[in-house]
């Protein structure tokens, strides 16, 4: 068994059925030793041929037809509770893992591949699963059954348990060296295989594009280079594991043959009248007695034959419970101080206070943003501009704390960000991302997805405040259409709206809009914006966009340059004192200009 910390405490909430699954496990190894004497005395019935024979096989067959009931209804016992068991971990240790993932912060996900993590939670927890159950099983089915049917053999006639004994000796030696070695080759089995996921998964993700760059036949040869590696270090590890077997068989098999050979012997010797001497032991062996040496041994052979097992499926387990438990023990960067402020009634201040950051893995540690000090009023609506980089969106992603940032440089209602509790932080803002992320589940839950206890009339309100209701409606399943891995039925701009929809309708005193409507028409945005206003009123709102129409008639707009604040201020004062917003403005106006002069 592995009892590696992670390990250890599922071992004990699933003790009890691990007790009995052991029990009924060893109940079985005790009646099934039994059988070979049966066997033996069958042999000595035929060959003697006693007065009471009839009696004496009905003793027998009665004796044999209740081991065989006490080893069918302890197989089914075992089998319940240890393979239940195994199950119950494998999910219980995929829940841990998920709730894992969850805390863990952006950072994790730059560095590690999403193919990487789900090969993770798929075949390396199913290895897990497989040695905590037939491992469970193969282990000690071993050891006791091989420790009951040893001591019978010696009993039986210990010169030639002794000479089958040795052969056993080194294979247990021989698993022992090997192990080390398999579980080497099983790491990099699994490498190979979390490459193919990665592969995989960004070619399914990204097969628009290729189709659009007709690379469908550099893919299939990239794909196939790297099936072709994943497929020499399956069959690497194969080998070796398929060579250990059959040295294992070879070995067992010259045992048997060996013991046919001695046995048979002696067995001619005692007929002879002369007593075969081996270690200066006399073996008086009948006909009867060499049949159940002979059934000991063959009852030997599954625990020699489960040594091999063992040793593979201990390398392999190991090998996958090393990466899931370093998953486990990475130290999550973002998570809540002690006595943690958990904020209630969020007025919607925010305050930046010569607020610099610089992203975890940047290797050149230059800052994304640089000194940013302004405040938003409660109920303001404000928005953000500037050029392409210049750090609007790690911005707000700083404020919703998906980062570590100095303490005192960012404040929610005149409360330390560092200080507060994320969840709270979290639950008090409501976020539409630039990539208008969307589940592939209904258009009704993916709105409801803050709340999925909701009434339609609010989803339905939602759908109508982001300008989406009347699209969803013309669509033949309305709100149960399904949207697709990643919203694919769906255009850019009925994403977004559905994105927008989502946001609003969790009603949190802060809302953020990441470039949310660059996807949609003028008219819609124009919608939209003023549904903000309307709806909105006094509560905090903030805006990232690219146009300048979006955010024109909002209270401020804080215009960034290089990571800089450079203006915050109205619409009518940056055109004045911003040259970045001058400059924006005019480009607009002049793409306006030339668009009108087309038509």
């Amino acid at each position: 068994m592995l009892f590696e910390k992670h390990m250890r405490k599922y071992y004990l909430r699933y003790s009890w059925l691990y007790l009995i699954g052991i029990i009924s496990l060893v109940a079985v190894d005790v009646a099934q030793v039994f059988i070979p004497g049966y066997l033996g005395d069958v042999v000595n019935i035929v060959t003697r041929k006693p007065d009471d024979a009839l009696e004496q096989m009905s003793h027998i067959i009665l004796m044999i037809l209740v081991i065989a009931l006490v080893m069918f209804l302890g197989r089914m016992l075992w089998r319940f509770a240890l393979f239940n068991a195994s199950g119950k971990i494998e999910g219980d240790f995929r829940h841990e893992m998920f709730l894992k993932s969850e805390r863990l912060s952006q950072k994790y996900y730059h560095e590690n591949k999403v193919g990487s993590i789900m090969s993770w939670f798929t075949t390396d927890l199913e290895t897990i699963e497989e040695y905590c159950g037939f491992g469970t099983v193969t282990l000690v089915d071993a050891t006791f059954l091989g420790i009951l049917v040893i001591v019978k053999m010696v009993l039986l006639d210990w010169a030639l348990a002794i000479i089958a004994f040795i052969p056993m000796i080194l294979i247990i030696i021989w698993g022992f060296l090997i192990e080390k070695f398999m579980s080497k080759k099983w790491t990099e089995r699994q490498e190979c295989f979390d490459d193919l996921y990665d592969f995989t998964q960004e070619t399914f993700t990204g097969i628009r594009v290729i189709k659009a760059f007709v690379k469908e036949n550099a893919e299939l040869h990239a794909f196939a280079k790297i099936a072709r590696k994943n497929k020499d270090k399956n069959v690497s590890f194969a080998r070796v594991s398929v060579i250990f077997d059959v040295l294992i068989e070879i070995i067992i098999a010259a045992i048997m043959s060996m013991i046919l050979l001695i046995g048979g012997w002696a067995v001619y010797s005692i007929s002879t009248g002369e007593a075969m001497v081996i270690f200066g032991h006399e073996i008086n062996m009948d006909a009867g007695m060499l049949v159940t040496f002979t059934s000991y041994f063959d009852l030997l052979i599954w625990p020699m034959i489960a040594m091999g097992q063992i040793v593979a499926m201990r390398s392999r387990a190991k090998a996958s419970l090393k990466r899931v438990a370093n998953f486990l023990d990475t130290e999550e960067d973002i998570k809540n101080p002690e006595n943690a402020y958990v904020l209630n009634n969020v007025s919607g201040k925010i305050t930046f206070n010569h607020f610099t950051f610089v992203y975890p893995d940047s290797k050149a540690k230059i800052p994304s943003l640089t000194d940013i000090t302004f405040e938003i009023k409660p109920g303001e609506a404000i928005g953000i501009v500037g050029k392409i980089g210049c750090g609007k969106t790690t911005l707000v992603n700083s404020l919703l704390r998906l980062y570590n940032v100095e303490k005192g440089t960012i404040m929610i209602d005149d409360h330390d960000l560092m200080e507060c509790d994320i969840t709270s932080i979290r639950d008090s803002i409501a976020y539409v991302p630039q990539d208008n992320f969307l589940f592939s589940d209904k258009i009704y839950n993916n709105i409801a997805f803050s709340n999925r206890s909701i009434d339609r009339v609010k989803i339905e309100n939602a759908a109508r405040f982001a300008d989406v209701h009347d699209n969803i409606a013309d669509f033949k399943n309305g709100y149960d259409t399904v949207s697709g891995e990643r919203g694919v039925t769906l255009s850019g701009g009925q994403k977004q709206r559905i994105a927008i929809a989502r946001a609003y309708i969790k009603d949190s005193p802060i809302m953020i809009m990441d470039d949310s409507v660059s996807a949609v028409d003028v008219k819609t945005e124009e919608t939209i914006l003023h549904n903000i206003k309307e709806k909105r009123d006094g509560k905090t709102t903030i805006v990232i966009a690219s146009r300048v129409s979006t955010v024109k008639d909002l209270d401020r707009i804080l215009v960034l340059n290089d990571g800089k604040v450079e203006a915050y201020d109205s619409h009518d004062n940056l055109l004045k004192i911003s040259k970045t917003y001058q400059r924006m403005v005019y480009l607009q106006e002049l793409e306006k200009e030339v668009e009108g002069g087309n038509n």
